[in-house]
This record gives structure tokens, sequence and C-alpha cells, in this order.
């Protein structure tokens, strides 16, 4: 019975391990619910403050959207108030003219009618001429004009979940800059990138991100799957520094080789006077079909860019120069041109575009505005205009202004626009 004995002490043995291993594992177990209460709690208040900061951003938004609807408001009242002043003012004086007409008929003496007969009646059709077409129709809709599209914000809050902290697959590899199909035209900027060539890693899409064209912080220009971006609005005469990065489900990659753009300048040498030299030549302003005007943008004087790539081991840089200016003025210093011509989609449908989009015509009786294709942020500008056609209604004017300008409204009107105009 001795050997039985040992056998049974050495199970015993084992089995007092398991059964420590299982103390022990219990109080792991113990701890693991408290843990898990605990970072409950912390996950809960982090959910919470992130959708609390998305309903904030919303009410912002909101109140943002709703002070556009009040403008919009208070410009249609003001329009309507206007032309309710103006007609009741003409409505007065042409039935003052129809009762004084009225008392002069039932006149007895034939000498004294025939002496203001010919000038009441000139002045009876001048009246009326007044009246003329357009004058009777209201210059401004009821309806609001402003839709809002909230379907892609719904659609992303059903989206809205978790993602998984950690994952098995790999992040995207660091995009490669495109150098010849990356250019700068003026103050825009064209970039363009694509995956490296032995890459099986899916991509979701990319963020490109620029600079402040004054080596300050980068900051997300675009975000998306496309593999090519033009960043406009840019400042002239300035140096902006671009990177991209990839990013799928499992994270974002390394950035690219960061790209130096410089735009076009915009200012001339301390020397020169002029801004820009001016054409000789200017067409004359003569007078054609009633209600309509005709405005050419005059061409500057020509010059052709080319742009200068070379590489370093850590960055790249894209620059622009001037080649040639044809002019008879003498330019101390090579200046890029900022080429200007009228930009259709930002113009009122009454607009008519030709000649290259460097002339337009408007029939209209109500002030219709269209914008050039080019923004500015700073800097000295010139352009050149001739009026090739022009009646006294309405009058044309010209100025700089916002890009969310009325388009139904006289420039300078508002205070998104300041403009010099042409009167009778």
């Amino acid at each position: 019975w001795f050997p039985l004995q040992s056998q049974l002490s050495q199970a015993l043995n084992g089995l007092s391990d398991r059964a420590k291993e299982a103390k022990e594992f219990l109080v792991q177990l113990r701890n693991m619910v408290q843990q898990i209460q605990e970072n409950s709690v912390e996950f809960e208040a982090c959910l919470v403050a992130q959708c609390d900061a998305l309903i904030d951003a919303l009410n912002r938004r909101k109140a943002q959207l709703l002070s556009r609807v009040n403008k919009e408001h208070e410009h249609k009242l003001k329009v309507v108030r206007d032309q309710i002043s103006h007609c009741t003012v003409k409505l007065r004086q042409t039935t003052g003219l129809m009762e004084y007409c009225l008392e002069v008929i039932k006149e007895n003496d034939p000498s004294g009618f025939l002496q203001i007969s010919d000038a009441l009646i000139r002045r009876v059709h001048l009246t009326e001429d007044q009246w003329g077409k357009g004058t009777l129709t209201p210059r401004m809709t009821t309806d609001f004009d402003l839709n809002l599209d909230n379907a892609p914000l719904l659609q992303s809050i059903h989206q809205l979940d978790f993602v998984q902290m950690k994952v098995s697959s790999p992040v995207p590899a660091p995009p490669i800059l495109q150098l010849e199909e990356c250019c700068t035209h003026n103050n825009s900027a064209t970039l363009s990138w694509k995956q490296p060539p032995l890459s099986t890693v899916q991509v979701e899409g990319y963020i490109l991100e620029l600079d402040d064209g004054n080596g300050g912080q980068f900051r997300e220009v675009y975000v998306g799957k496309e593999t090519m971006c033009t960043v406009d609005g840019l400042h002239f005469n300035s140096t902006y520094s671009a990177r991209v990065k990839a990013f799928n489900k499992s994270g974002v990659s390394p950035y690219s080789k960061t790209l130096v753009l410089q735009t076009s300048e915009d200012t001339q040498s301390e020397e020169q006077t002029l801004p820009f030299p001016v054409p000789l030549e200017r067409s004359q302003l003569r007078r054609m079909s009633p209600f309509s005007s005709t405005l050419n943008l005059q061409p500057s004087f020509s010059g052709r860019s080319y742009f200068e790539l070379r590489s370093s081991a850590h960055q790249l840089s894209l620059h622009s120069s001037l080649q040639s200016l044809n002019s008879a003025v003498d330019i101390k210093k090579m200046v890029a041109v900022a080429w200007f011509s009228f930009d259709p989609s930002s113009a009122h449908a009454d607009i008519i575009f030709s000649n290259d989009n460097l002339t337009v015509t408007c029939n209209s009786y109500d002030d219709r505005v269209v914008l050039g294709k080019t923004g500015f942020s700073k800097g000295l500008h010139y352009w050149e205009l001739s009026i090739d056609r022009y009646d006294n209604h309405p009058d044309p004017a010209f100025g700089v202004a916002r890009i969310d300008v009325l388009k139904d409204a006289m420039l300078g009107k508002d205070d998104k626009a300041w403009a010099m105009y042409v009167d009778n």
C-alpha cells in the first residue's frame, strides 16, 4: 500500500497546484470586472463628449444658416418696399396728371384749350411711356431659393459606428507625388499623386494638406478618393508646402515627400510706377440698342510661364517664372500675369457670354452680376473694361466682391461688394 500512498500524494500535489492557479485566476477575473466597470465609465464619458461636440457643431451651423435666411428675408423685403415706394410716387404723379387733364377737357374756352393741348398730350404720352415693360413686374420673387442638402450628413450619422482599435491588416504606403502633373496657375495650385506601383494594400481615400503660405501649420484642404486636386484662392507671390497621405480602416499612412509651390506674383518693382502697362488703344463708348449693355475685358500684355522642377533628399520644389513680356513699357522686374476672364458658373442666367468669356451682354431691366474667374486674397491688381453698348437702364457697375455676393442686385448695395458705376 506504500506505492499507492505515494501515487495519491503526487496526484494531490498536482490537484493542489491547479486549485492554487484557479484561485489566482478568480482574483484576475474579479480584477477584470472592476477594470471593465472603470473602462466603461471612461468610454461612455468619451462617447458623450464626442456626440455633444457634434451636436454643438450642428447648432452653430444651424445658427449660421438661419442668419443667411434672415438676410435673404431682409433683402427681399427691402427690394419689394423700394418698388412699392417708387411705384406709389409714379402712381400719384400719374393720377394728378389724369385729374388735371379731366379738368382741362371740361374747359369751354377753345382758345385756352388749344394753347396747352399739344404740351399736355406730349406729357401724357411721356408719362405713359414711363409705365413701360417691366415697370409693373415684381423685381423680387416670394420664394426662398435656398435648399438645404442634409442627405450626406444624415447618411454619415446613420453610418456612425465604432471601429476596431486593433486590426491585423496593414496601413497604406505613403503616396507618390506625380511631379509632371503638378503645376500652379495664377493663385491656384494643382497637385497629383498615386500609390507606389508594387503596393497591394487597399486605400479608401487621401488627405491633402497645405500650409498657410508663410511656413505655418499644415491644414487639410481635401479628403476623398480622387488622386488629383486643384486648390483655388491662394495668396499671390507666396510659397506653399503641400503633402498627402493615404488612409484605410487600418489607419493612416506616413506623409509623402513635401512639395513646395510658388504662386504667381502680382506686384511690380518699386521703380515701376504703373501696376501694369496700359494699352494705348481704348474702345470708344457708343450707344446701341435700348436697355442693353456689353462689357469687354481688355487683354493685358502677353507673357508665358514655365515651371522648373528640382528634387532633393527631403523636399521637392516647384517654381514659376515669367519667360517673356511683349510691352513697350520698361519693366525692371519680371512679373507673372494673372489672366482675367468672366466666370459663367458665377453669373445670372440673363447674362450672355462671348469672345472666350471676355465679353458679356445683358438685355435685362434688372441688375445682373457676373464674377471673374480669378479670386484674390491680397495684393495690388489691375484690369481694364470697355463698354461697347449702353443705355440708361440699368447702370453698369464694376468693382470687387465676395464670391457669395447677390447675383440679382447692384454691386455695392450690400456688405459683400464695392463698386463704381455709370449712370445717365
